[in-house]
C-alpha cells in the first residue's frame, strides 16, 4: 500500500487509474474504501484518495489539535505535492466535501475543479445536523464500542435518524464498529467543532467549476445545506441523486454518471504543460 510521511503522521493514500487527476476524499469515520466502492475511475481519469488523520490505515494519531479542515486540507496539498501534482480536481463526500471546500478557499491555484457530496458543514462549528457525533464520542469514551453501540441504538436520537433515513443511521452504528473507534474518538469531538470555511461569503471567490450532489432523507446531509453552497459559488450546479436510504445501487450509479459527466473534457496534463504522472 502507498504510503507518504508529514508531520509524524504515515499517510495512507490509493491511487487508481491514469488521466486528469482526480483527489476525492471520504467521510467522517470513513476511509478510502469508501471512495473506492462508490466511484470507478473510467478512461482518462485518475482517481486518488486519502485515510485523512485518525482514519483508516493512516497512523498514529498525531497531534488532536490538528483534527481540523485547515489541517486536512494541508495533509491533502502535500499529498498532491508528493505526487508532483500542480493542480488537481478535488472533492469529497461530508467531511471530505469540507476538506475539498477549504483546498478551494485556502489553495486555489491547485484546484482545477470541485465536486461536494451530500456536504455536512457551511461556516458555522458543529451544526444541528451533526449534533450526534460529539453524542456518539462520549459513548465511547464512557462505555466502550459495545456497550456504546448497545445505548446509542436504544437511543431517542437514533429513532430519529432512523425514522428520517436508514442509511444515515446505520452510519452513526459504524461509528462503533471501526477498527479503533475508542482510540480515535478524538474525530467524533474535534472535527464535527470546526467549520471548513470562515464564511458563507467567502465562496464567492471559488472561481473554478463545482459540482455539488445531494440527496433528500439524510439528516447529517440536508439537502439545505448544498442549496446553500450551490447559491454561494459563483460556477456551481446542484444535481439531487437518489438517497442511499431509497437504492444505495442507484444512488452508486447516478454519483458516478454525475461526476464522469463533470469531468469529461478535463485534460491529463497540468496547466504547466506537464503530465500529471502517476507514482505507484
Amino acid at each position: 500500500m502507498p504510503f507518504f510521511e508529514r508531520d509524524g503522521v504515515r499517510f495512507h493514500f490509493q491511487d487508481r487509474g491514469a488521466g486528469a487527476p482526480f483527489v476525492f476524499q471520504h467521510g467522517l469515520g470513513g476511509d478510502t474504501r469508501q471512495i473506492l466502492d462508490l466511484y470507478t475511475p473510467p478512461p482518462g481519469v485518475r482517481l486518488i484518495t486519502l485515510d485523512s488523520r485518525a482514519h483508516g490505515a493512516t497512523a498514529p494519531l498525531g497531534d488532536t489539535t490538528k483534527l481540523n479542515f485547515n489541517a486536512m486540507a494541508d495533509d491533502l496539498v502535500a499529498l498532491l505535492d508528493h505526487l508532483d501534482i500542480a493542480s488537481a480536481v478535488i472533492g469529497g463526500i461530508s467531511m471530505g466535501a469540507g476538506v475539498a471546500l477549504n483546498v478551494a478557499l485556502r489553495h486555489p491555484q491547485r484546484l482545477r475543479r470541485l465536486v461536494l457530496s451530500r456536504p455536512a458543514w457551511l461556516d458555522r462549528p458543529l451544526p444541528p445536523n451533526l449534533l450526534v457525533y460529539p453524542a456518539i464520542a462520549w459513548l465511547l469514551r464512557t462505555y466502550g464500542a459495545g456497550e456504546g453501540r448497545r445505548r446509542f441504538a436504544a437511543s431517542g436520537a437514533y429513532a430519529q435518524v432512523l425514522a428520517a433515513g436508514p442509511d444515515a443511521a446505520a452510519s452513526l452504528l459504524g461509528q462503533f464498529e471501526q477498527a479503533r473507534a475508542r482510540a480515535r474518538v478524538a474525530r467524533l469531538e474535534r472535527i464535527p467543532l470546526d467549520s471548513p470555511c470562515p464564511s458563507l461569503a467567502a465562496c464567492s471567490a471559488i472561481a473554478a467549476p463545482a459540482l455539488i450532489l445531494a440527496t433528500r432523507r439524510d439528516p447529517i446531509h440536508p439537502v439545505e445545506i448544498a442549496e446553500e453552497l450551490a447559491g454561494a459559488i459563483p460556477a456551481a450546479r446542484l444535481v439531487e441523486v437518489t438517497s442511499k436510504s431509497a437504492d444505495r445501487e442507484r444512488h452508486r450509479r447516478e454519483v458516478q454518471a454525475a461526476i464522469d459527466a463533470f469531468l469529461a473534457g478535463v485534460p491529463a496534463t497540468q496547466p504547466s504543460g506537464r503530465p500529471a504522472a502517476r507514482r505507484a
